[in-house]
């Protein structure tokens, strides 16, 4: 989808949500029908629905527009995209409210009358940017609307980029060549064209490219100037990739102490406020789903027990926060001497020591359901990154920089990594979820919470998990 179909797509869109929502609220506050001329209310006051409609419609147009919600969002979250919507509406009501109908506000009726036109407009809102949204992911996925990229960096690096996004074309972003530092005239075939740093401004012209992808090392000072210095003046967005191993991402924050600009290391991920609303979050809920489903889980429980050999709940040691270890349970979804012969081992795809009960339950998650005690406990939260055993923490800890800094938050029955990356088969797969790991630590938020959590819910309906 191009940016003027895009453009234009989200403008009708609004342009319908707003007149329904009006239309809608018209209908609920006054009842009976009305003609598009006007008509007299009980009171003996005239409207005109047509007027209102067109101006309340060229209002959200105008708001929206201020609020940047026209703005280019190409592959970005549908959820984001939805939590600014909502702060948007919010303030236009509150506007509409505190400039016109202030004076015309009822006390008693005045809350719901509000609440329903703030519902009604969010609720059509949402549904038409959400059709939008799916409409253009749908394109991208095939290739449509994708953002021409180059990327600049060293061989190796160059390919694996090329791999990684490969792997991900609903990102939008479609890589048509490559900058190899350090080399000219190097025709190989990896990434598609492979060119000289020199020609940048050239073949951003010539290629019509949107982003250009640096995939440098943090020892790359001087050609990432050179970078900069070539791409300044051009209508295109730099997107660094930095060497994940040699950059401490989410490990950093400048502040000023005395005008001497210093990084602090290791910050506190979340603000107070957060952290405490996090923790009653988790108990709220862990209480919730354990007391309302209590019957459902005493019957997994004995259905576990009564299909294979040992105990229904299984218990296991993992490092929690601060690498302290701690018991965490889990429905036993694995024969009783599962590791008896191999040792510790992933868990795989189709693994044969599985039980037929067990299976159906890691599927549908269900199995991790007892650890809301955990939570209770204050061991573990709803979200976070996957607590591991002593056994492979000792052995990855060596094998994979920064890997201790997932024990800096408690770890979660779900994270960023278990939404976007399947279960752990090999080192290869640790590798890419302790990104997501680290990349969830550095952009912790109760936004990011219910993103991950909405996702999770969204696997176990689907049955997506392995």
């Amino acid at each position: 989808m191009s940016r003027k179909a895009e453009f234009a797509a989200l403008l009708l869109s609004d342009t319908l949500a707003a007149a329904i929502a009006c239309l809608g609220y018209l209908r609920i506050r006054f009842g009976g029908s009305f003609r598009w001329l006007g008509f007299t209310m009980p009171e003996g006051q005239l409207v005109f629905p047509l007027y209102v409609v067109l101006g309340l419609t060229l209002f959200w147009v105008v708001i929206f527009l201020f609020a940047g919600m026209y703005r280019e969002r190409h592959a970005s979250s549908r959820f984001d995209e939805l939590v600014s919507l909502a702060k948007v509406v919010t303030v236009g009501v509150l506007i509409l409210v505190f400039s016109i109908f202030i004076d015309t506000l009822r006390a008693g009726a005045s809350a719901t009358t509000l609440f329903t036109y703030w519902a009604l407009m969010l609720g059509v809102a949402s549904m038409g940017r959400l059709t939008v949204r799916s409409v253009q992911k749908a394109l991208l996925i095939r290739g449509r609307g994708a953002h021409k990229a180059l990327v600049v960096g060293w061989s190796d690096k160059v390919e694996q980029l090329h791999a990684a996004i490969a792997r991900y074309p609903a990102a939008g972003i479609q890589i048509v060549g490559a900058v190899r530092l350090g080399q000219k005239g190097d025709q190989t075939r990896q990434a598609g064209r492979v060119h000289a740093i020199e020609v940048l401004p050239d073949l951003i012209d010539e290629l019509e490219v949107r982003d250009v992808l640096i995939a440098l090392g943090s020892e790359d000072h001087r050609e990432l100037g050179e970078v900069l210095r070539l791409c300044d003046g051009n209508a295109v967005t730099l997107k660094i990739v930095p060497d994940f191993y040699s950059v401490i991402g989410g490990m950093a924050r400048t502040e000023h102490i005395y005008g001497l600009p210093l990084i602090e290391v290791l910050p506190l991920p979340m603000p107070a406020w957060e952290q405490s609303t996090k923790r009653l979050i988790d108990i709220a809920v862990a209480l919730i789903v354990l007391v309302a489903g209590l019957p459902v889980w005493l019957s997994l429980a004995i259905a576990v027990r009564l299909t294979s050999p040992g105990g229904a709940i299984f218990q296991q040691q993992r490092v929690g926060r601060k690498g302290r270890l701690f018991t965490m349970y889990k429905f036993r979804t694995m024969r009783q001497d599962a590791e008896a012969v191999s040792g510790p081992v992933w868990a795989k795809a189709d693994d044969p020591r599985f039980t037929g009960l067990g299976r159906w339950l890691r599927m549908l998650r269900l199995d991790e359901v007892p650890q809301l005690l955990n939570v209770l406990k204050g061991e573990m939260s709803l979200v976070g990154p996957r607590p591991e055993r002593p056994y492979f923490v000792e052995k990855l800890r060596k094998e994979i920089p920064l890997y201790n800094r997932r024990h800096r938050v408690k770890p979660g029955i779900t994270g960023w990594a278990q939404v976007m990356w399947h279960y752990d088969t090999s080192l290869e797969d640790v590798r890419q979820k302790v990104k997501y790991d680290l990349f969830y630590i550095e952009n912790m938020s109760l936004r990011m919470d219910f993103k991950i959590l909405f996702r999770t819910m969204r696997t176990v309906v689907t049955g997506a998990g392995q």
